[in-house]
């Protein structure tokens, strides 16, 4: 009989409790399950895999020196349960808690029925500061920190494995039939980098992170770049919280001139890694909003976005004539990565100026995101596309987000090469270029470089306008509470709605009603 430790995106071997829990029962069977399914899916793509497989090789290494190696199965996880089942006999199946996408949760499910048929013990940990069957979220907040307040699980000293198991090769990005994305070398998701991250982000990598992390351009060596190690789960969100805290710690003990990093930037990186699992719990309370927004008005107004939308394509492919837009979705086609600040603009205009469906506009960035979290990306996507009720819908201006966080032009010039010698002052908005300036800039508008597909200015009017019009349904506001109640967060307050109350008793904010543009 045998202990199988089910990985799935927890790739470590450190502060791991299925694993430390099957060690201690019996011999263990590591084992990941390659799912060609699901590398098939519309969210999936080849630098989400480039980025686990390297993890992969790395977990497996680690693994053969605490003495259990890492079995590889390429098939349907049911089948590959019975299969060892059949040959070994399963004593009890280990794995962590996964907020996943649609596909993994019906396979969870299925794992789990086969489970009970098969009277195999199915024993999950949580890994996350997110909660199962979570009512509300009047507790959540205390709950988490008690999850994430004890020190990470120590590696085991040894692990006691089986001899001459079989193992299939670990496919390649081709074996799976995952072609080319545009992004040759995506950010790898193991761990030996996820600590090299924190190392030089502490050693004063981190020193300007909080201003630099709203600029796509410095925020690319200056944020903590921990999102796809923290998504293959290489690294657990407990650990990283746990190196912020010692690091503030030390920082707090030296004078500010000593100081490799400022403890404001270790602050802000603090609160970023809380709102991990604040954003997971959305996708894990309600798995629908994969699919379905949260506000059942925003639901009801909703109109698909085919594939071969010009509108969607341009904005996919960086070619909407908006050059900051533009530069920002090429550098993410190449690099798998995009800071914060922009993600939200491209997602907002996507949805707001060129009335995109938010799904289909979510699949694509999915796709292109190397750290692609789905319990993140979902709740986010409707949050930037203002379908949640509960949060300020926020319109970005494109060319104001241009000279804002490239006010140099470097980034734009960097990933709109055709906009290399047009003169800074028409940088962002070269529409404004005569025929003859045109000419001389060596871009020609509608030739060398796409007419603008919209005016950003009339298409946020007109975006503003359809938001006001739903949200002048008088079932808004108690959809917007009930939102509130199972989804919001509980430590944001605005002192003109203090003595604002749902039913349930907690404050819902009528601020978060208002249009910010």
């Amino acid at each position: 009989m045998v202990e199988v430790v089910w990985f799935k995106r927890d790739l470590r071997t450190v502060d791991h409790a299925p694993l430390i829990n099957a060690a201690a029962r019996g011999p263990v069977l590591p084992l990941y399950i390659v799912e060609p399914d699901y590398w098939r899916l519309p969210d999936t793509s080849r630098r989400q895999w480039l980025g686990m497989r390297a993890a992969l090789v790395e977990l497996s290494e680690r693994l053969a020196v605490l003495g259990a190696p890492l079995i590889i199965r390429v098939a349907e996880p049911v089948s590959v349960m019975r299969a060892l089942h059949a040959q070994y006999g399963i004593s009890a199946l280990h794995a962590h808690e996964e907020t996943g996408n649609a596909f993994t949760f019906a396979r969870d499910k299925a794992v789990q029925a086969w489970c009970r048929e098969a009277g195999v013990p199915f024993h999950e940990e949580r890994q996350f500061g997110v909660f199962r069957r979570l009512k509300d979220r009047d507790q959540w907040a205390r709950r988490h920190r008690a999850q994430m307040a004890p020190l990470p699980l120590p590696e085991p000293t040894g692990l006691p494995g089986l001899a001459a198991v079989t193992c299939d090769p670990l496919p390649s990005a081709d074996d799976l039939g995952l072609r080319p994305d545009g992004c040759a070398t995506p950010q790898k998701g193991t761990r030996k980098g996820a600590l090299a991250l924190l190392d030089t982000f502490f050693s004063g990598r981190g020193a300007t992170y909080r201003r630099a992390m709203s600029s796509p351009f410095h925020g690319e060596t200056a944020c903590s770049r921990l999102s796809v190690p923290l998504s293959t789960g290489a690294i657990s969100i407990r650990e990283a919280l746990h190196r912020c805290y010692a690091e503030r710690r030390a920082l707090a003990e030296r004078p500010p001139t000593e100081r490799a990093v400022p403890i404001t930037a270790v602050d802000s990186l603090i609160a970023r890694l809380h709102w991990h699992c604040h954003f997971i719990q959305k996708l894990e309370s309600e798995p629908a909003l994969e699919w379905r927004a949260q506000h059942a008005l925003h639901e009801a107004r909703r109109q698909p976005t085919l594939p071969d939308d010009p509108r969607l394509q341009a904005w996919a492919t960086g070619r909407t004539g908006m050059p900051f837009l533009d530069a920002c979705m090429r550098s993410l086609i190449a690099t798998g990565w995009l800071n914060f600040r922009m993600r939200a603009m491209v997602q907002s205009i996507a949805s707001h100026h060129l009335a995109l469906d938010w799904q289909a506009s979510g699949q694509y960035l999915a796709r292109l995101f190397t750290d692609y979290e789905p319990g993140i990306h979902w709740p986010q996507v409707q949050m930037q596309s203002g379908q949640t009720g509960i949060n300020t819908p926020r319109m970005y201006n494109p060319v104001k987000q241009g000279l804002d966080q490239d006010p140099g032009g470097v980034f734009t010039r960097r990933w709109v090469p055709e906009l290399a010698n047009v003169p800074l002052p028409y940088l962002q908005e070269p529409w404004r270029m005569d025929l003859d300036a045109q000419r001389a800039a060596g871009c020609r508008l509608g030739i060398d470089y796409p007419e603008r597909i919209i005016d950003h200015e009339d298409a946020a009017r007109e975006a503003r306008t359809r938001l006001t019009l739903v949200r002048q349904n008088s079932a808004y506001r108690s959809e917007a509470k009930r939102v509130f109640v199972k989804h919001g967060s509980r430590k944001r307050q605005a002192s003109a709605d203090r003595k604002t109350k749902s039913k349930a008793g907690v404050k819902v904010f009528a601020a978060q009603l208002l249009l910010d543009f």
